[in-house]
C-alpha cells in the first residue's frame, strides 16, 4: 500500500508540475531569451550572444528543484533594411522528490523589420522537442513484495505498471518585440510571447490526454543614462499559465562594470485567500569583464512557505565584439 500511495503522489506531483508552470528564472528580466523567441539576434551587427543559467530552488526542502538553461544566438545584418537572428537553446529540470526530469531542445528564428521613427519590429518563432520522465522502472509496487520469503516479483498486476511511458513531444512557440533606441542613450522595448501553441500531450499514461497549458508572457523594459556613462534599467514581466500568474517588477543599476538589481515577484491575481501578493524579493549582482558578464541572484521568500533557504541563480553570458561598428557598441541589456 505504501508503494501505491507513493506512486499516486508521484503522479499528482508530476501532473501539477507539468500542467501548472513552466520553469521560470529570476534573471529572465535580464536574459529574455528564456521567455520570448523574438529576442533571437537582438544585439544585431553580426554579434554572437550565448550564455548559461543555473538555478537551485528550495535546497532546505525535500522538494528541491534544479534547473539549467543554455542558449546561443547569432545576428545577421545585410544593410539597414535586412536583419535576422537564429539561435538554439536547451533546458533541463530535475525534482528530487519524485525523480522528475524534464529536457527540451529548441531552435529559434527572429526577423528584424525596420519601421518608421526609429522603431524595430522583431517577430520570432521557436520549435522544440521535449521529454518528461519519472523513472518508473525503479518503482516497486506492493504486490511485487513477498513478505514471507523476502523476494521481489519482477511483475505486477497493477494496471499502471505496464502502461507508463516517458513522453516525447513537439512544442511550438512564438513572440514579437517592438524596440526603439534614441540617440541620447535612452532605449525601450516591449514584447509578447506565447509558448506551447499546440498544447502538446505530456501524459505519462498511455491513452490519456494531459495537454500542456499555454504560457503567456508580456515583457517591458526602459533604459536611460545615469551619471554620464552609467545607466538604469527598469523592467516588468507578466506571466500567465493556466490559473497561475506572476508579475515581476524591478530595476538594475549599472555603474561601470558593476551591476546591482532588485526585483519584486508578485501574485497580482490571487487564487485564494491564502495567496500572498508579494511572494519574493530577488537581489541581483553582476560583473562585466571584457565580453563576459557574470551574474548571481538570490530570492528571499516572503510568503511564509517555511525554511526553504531561498532560490539561488548563477548566470554567465558572452557577447562578441561589434566587428562592423566604428565604435564597439555596448550591450543593449
Amino acid at each position: 500500500m505504501k508503494f501505491k500511495i507513493t506512486l499516486f503522489i508521484v503522479f499528482v506531483a508530476t501532473i501539477y508540475t507539468a500542467k501548472a508552470q513552466d520553469p521560470i528564472f529570476s534573471q529572465a528580466n535580464y536574459i529574455q531569451e528564456t521567455l520570448n523567441p523574438g529576442f533571437t539576434g537582438f544585439e544585431d551587427n553580426g554579434r554572437t550572444y550565448a550564455g548559461i543559467i543555473s538555478r537551485l530552488q528550495w535546497p532546505n526542502l525535500d522538494l528541491k528543484l534544479t534547473t539549467q538553461y543554455a542558449f546561443i544566438n547569432q545576428s545577421f545584418d545585410y544593410g539597414p533594411r535586412l536583419g535576422f537572428g537564429v539561435g538554439a537553446n536547451v533546458i533541463w529540470q530535475y525534482e528530487s522528490f519524485n525523480n522528475y526530469n524534464y529536457y527540451q531542445v529548441n531552435v529559434s528564428y527572429a526577423q528584424r523589420i525596420n519601421l518608421t521613427g526609429g522603431w524595430f519590429f522583431r517577430p520570432g518563432i521557436e520549435v522544440g522537442v521535449g521529454n518528461k520522465s519519472n523513472r518508473f522502472q525503479n518503482l516497486i509496487l506492493s504486490d511485487q513484495i513477498n513478505i514471507n520469503t523476502g523476494t521481489i516479483n519482477p511483475n505486477s498486476v497493477d494496471p499502471l505498471s505496464n502502461n507508463t511511458h516517458n513522453p516525447y513531444f513537439m512544442d511550438f512557440s512564438t513572440g514579437f518585440v517592438f524596440e526603439k533606441e534614441d540617440f541620447n542613450g535612452v532605449t525601450y522595448w516591449f514584447g509578447v510571447s506565447v509558448k506551447h501553441l499546440n498544447r502538446p500531450n505530456i501524459s505519462f499514461v498511455e491513452g490519456e490526454e494531459v495537454p500542456l497549458n499555454i504560457f503567456y508572457s508580456l515583457q517591458g523594459n526602459y533604459r536611460f543614462p545615469f551619471l554620464n556613462d552609467d545607466s538604469i534599467m527598469m523592467t516588468a514581466n507578466y506571466m500567465q499559465q493556466g490559473e497561475y500568474n506572476r508579475l515581476d517588477i524591478g530595476s538594475i543599476f549599472q555603474v561601470r562594470q558593476l551591476l546591482l538589481g532588485l526585483t519584486a515577484a508578485t501574485n497580482p491575481i490571487r487564487n485564494d485567500n491564502n495567496s500572498h501578493v508579494l511572494t519574493s524579493v530577488n537581489a541581483f549582482i553582476g560583473l562585466e569583464y571584457t565580453e563576459y558578464r557574470f551574474g548571481f541572484s538570490y530570492d528571499m521568500d516572503t510568503s511564509g512557505i517555511g525554511n526553504t533557504n531561498g532560490v539561488y541563480e548563477f548566470s554567465l553570458t558572452y557577447l562578441s565584439r561589434c566587428r562592423r561598428c566604428n565604435l564597439d557598441r555596448s550591450r543593449k541589456r
